[in-house]
């Protein structure tokens, strides 16, 4: 999400942090763009298509890793969201130290922040705004939640990295003690669908629940995720070459995550991130960002990386493209041309679905690629 761009003078020494941060850190433009792509991909309905083409075999249940659990469990796919959140507060903390070298006060960073976060909140409330029937506010889009996570990273990030895991204890006791001891009358079942806290705060702020589960307080655990996110970014860059430490909280927050899950304490449960799902997410994407870094950062296999890296460094044109233009205009444009040339040669529907989800998915592609030859890279 942010541009890490770094320009040392030949007179100064280089130090291995410095030549560290130099380097631009491929393994998180990479991951960035795998997320992108998967999102993509997904907008344009084609895991669904092959979803609905392996219905009744074995392959179907590998495909439905690329939806949501629709309660208690965990999914491939419940892993985007954490994902994109804690590259965010990596990211973060390579634009930051890049402000730092460059004389910024933390006045003038928490500005920049301050403006970023608003126009992410923006963007998140008007992706969900237009509605057929007319405006809507909502609150559930990540780009809303992420305006809420970014601001209390930035505002803890100069705290000691022991403080800030004690924070984030914090914000996941907080999270347990609001679904479990606000006993609001018809909300009072702290992990039970449609009658739990979370519903009620939504209640409170949109006059509507979502059908599907998704909470507006998902924003304070799920902080979690881009504060451990800003922690790597600050390890990487005092620490160089070594993912040991990336490792061992991994296999802790996996242990932690699961184990609530397995002993019947916290269910795992996206929907409305509860500590359980926070964690053993979080333990993945650490788990990811390990091998990603040690592959690409370390090991410097940079070869095919390209097609990832072209959408990841302008994620945030690519995410609102496909979510408002696409969604509502692009993509029924697209199909309608293509399912009506494959209709010439008696394309069966599954097949001609699939290639103009494809071909969706192409061009959304190309487009990325024009903006990275032409050097536009679009940043708030």
């Amino acid at each position: 999400m942010y541009s890490i761009r770094i320009f040392i003078s030949t007179n100064t020494p280089i130090t291995n942090c410095q030549f560290l941060f130099m380097k631009r850190l491929l393994s998180l433009d990479f991951m960035r763009g795998f997320i992108m792509v998967l999102l993509a991909l997904e907008s344009t309905g084609f895991f669904d298509h092959l979803i609905n083409a392996t219905e009744g075999n074995s392959l179907n249940i590998l495909l439905n890793q690329f939806t949501h659990h629709p309660w208690n469990g965990l999914r491939f796919w419940d892993l985007i969201q954490p994902g994109f959140m804690y590259m965010a507060g990596a990211a973060m903390a390579y634009s930051l130290h890049k402000q730092k070298e460059h004389g910024f006060s933390w006045n003038q960073s928490f500005r920049k922040i301050l403006k970023r976060c608003g126009w992410l909140f923006f963007w998140g409330v008007l992706d969900y705004a237009v509605r057929k029937d007319g405006l809507s506010f909502e609150l559930w889009d990540v780009l809303t939640q992420l305006s809420f996570t970014t601001l209390v990273a930035f505002l803890i990030f100069q705290w000691s990295a022991t403080a800030q895991i004690v924070f984030c204890v914090g914000l996941l006791l907080l999270t347990e003690v609001l679904y479990r001891f606000t006993q609001i009358p018809g909300f009072d079942q702290p992990f039970t669908n449609q009658q739990n806290f979370g519903n009620y705060v939504d209640l409170l702020l949109m006059h509507k629940i979502n059908h599907g589960g998704w909470v507006t307080i998902n924003c304070i655990p799920t902080a979690v995720h881009t504060i451990a996110g800003a922690l790597t970014g600050r390890l990487f860059l005092q620490m160089g070459k070594k993912i040991q430490p990336l490792l061992l909280w991994a296999a802790v927050c996996l242990l932690l995550g699961y184990g609530l899950d397995l002993t019947g304490i916290t269910p795992i449960i996206k929907r409305i991130a509860s500590s359980s799902f926070t964690l053993a997410s979080l333990g993945w994407c650490l788990l990811g960002l390990s091998f990603c870094y040690w592959w690409i950062d370390i090991l410097d296999h940079r070869k095919y990386l390209k097609f990832f890296t072209i959408v990841g460094m302008n994620s945030l044109f690519i995410y609102l493209f496909f979510e408002i233009v696409a969604h509502r205009w692009f993509n029924g444009y697209i199909s309608a041309i293509s399912n009506g040339l494959l209709s010439f040669i008696n394309t069966p529907e599954l097949l001609s679905n699939t290639i103009s989800s494809l071909c969706i998915f192409g061009l959304e592609w190309v487009l990325c690629y024009f903006l990275y030859k032409k050097k536009i890279f679009f940043k708030i």
